[in-house]
């Protein structure tokens, strides 16, 4: 995966653990936070009634002078943080992810987006990390948030790359929208890892098939890449946290290497991570089949993320089939 044709992009290997090794973080984000509060007496923290369940806390108690909590109303938080990040603060907003994108939707758009302030949304509980329905379930955010103009959208895949994301967001020149990932978190990137937005990463090499996800999704893929490989067939990971700016140059060099490639995100199938994928092979004019893994076009099921899983088909069997078949179906 690493040999390409001459004026290509060369794809490195960043060194990952396997998924069922890696060691559990507790509340990464929480610990960065803090970290950049001592850093940057600019930043500002701000919460819609959820600080105990979106790891947040512990910046309320380290910078209460820096803490603004205004209840259960999105909307308001999103233009205090836009009036906050036009006067000079960095504003981080943390809320869930639906009502980041749902409820506030206008605001984020009118009083963070047309501006060219830094300021960061960090939406917890993504995709069907819930164990509720369509009320809670963040199915939608990323096709939403890449259309604004201007919005920077990241997804990580584990403990190492929401902490680097995070430090990275706070420097960016406008709006960002973070997903994060909240309690014990998984650590599969091995640190150091240094965070660059806009890159993909390629996380395993292959030579038979090829898999391209993004948040939790390159966990899963990792996962059924692991199983394939236990099958004999040699599955390659291309990582890419950016939804936005993406990726392309990466996405395409991964592409040329395979006939057919699967996309696997925590996230609908319709205008994620799946649909960028599609615009970049399409957009390059390659004959490469491109099978979308995640929600489908209708709410999920209601339950642990196990369960809810297997029943979407994103669980490592059921992933690891997807890709045989798609490979199956583009000779």
């Amino acid at each position: 995966m690493t040999d390409t044709a001459a004026g290509s992009v060369k794809l490195e290997r960043t060194n990952v653990r396997s998924i069922a090794r890696a060691p559990l973080v507790e509340a990464p984000f929480a610990t960065t936070v803090v970290e950049l509060g001592r850093e940057r007496p600019d930043i500002v923290v701000l919460s819609a009634d959820l600080s105990k369940y979106t790891d947040i806390h512990p910046f309320a108690e380290t910078f209460p002078e820096r803490f603004f909590q205004l209840g259960m109303a999105e909307q308001n938080m999103m233009g205090v943080a836009g009036g906050l990040a036009k006067t000079g603060f960095c504003p981080i907003a943390v809320t869930y992810t639906v009502f980041a994108t749902r409820r506030a939707g206008d605001q984020v758009q009118m009083a963070l987006a047309t501006g060219h302030r830094t300021a960061v949304i960090a939406a917890f509980l993504p995709g069907i990390t819930t164990p509720f329905r369509a009320s809670h379930q963040g199915t939608d955010d990323l096709a939403i948030m890449r259309a604004i103009p201007g919005m920077t959208v990241i997804d990580p895949m584990d403990a190492t790359e929401l902490s680097a994301a995070l430090r990275a967001a706070v420097s960016v020149p406008g709006p960002v929208y973070l997903r994060g990932l909240r309690a014990s978190v998984a650590e599969v990137l091995v640190p150091p890892y240094e965070f660059e937005i806009g890159r993909a990463r390629l996380l395993r090499e292959g030579s038979d098939v090829g898999l391209v996800g993004t948040g939790l999704g390159t966990q899963w893929a990792l996962e059924a890449a692991e199983l394939l490989e236990t099958r004999g067939t040699s599955a390659a990971v291309l990582h890419v946290p950016t939804i936005k700016p993406f990726d392309t140059t990466a996405v395409v060099e991964f592409a040329s290497h395979f006939r057919a490639l699967v996309s696997v995100e925590n996230h609908s199938v319709v205008g994620g991570l799946g649909s960028a994928v599609c615009e970049a092979v399409a957009g390059a004019g390659m004959a490469c089949r491109v099978r979308r893994c995640g929600v489908p076009d209708r709410w999920a099921d209601a339950g642990p993320l196990d369960f809810i899983r297997e029943r979407l088909g994103l669980d490592g069997p059921s992933l690891a089939t997807s890709v045989v078949d798609n490979q199956e179906a583009a000779r």
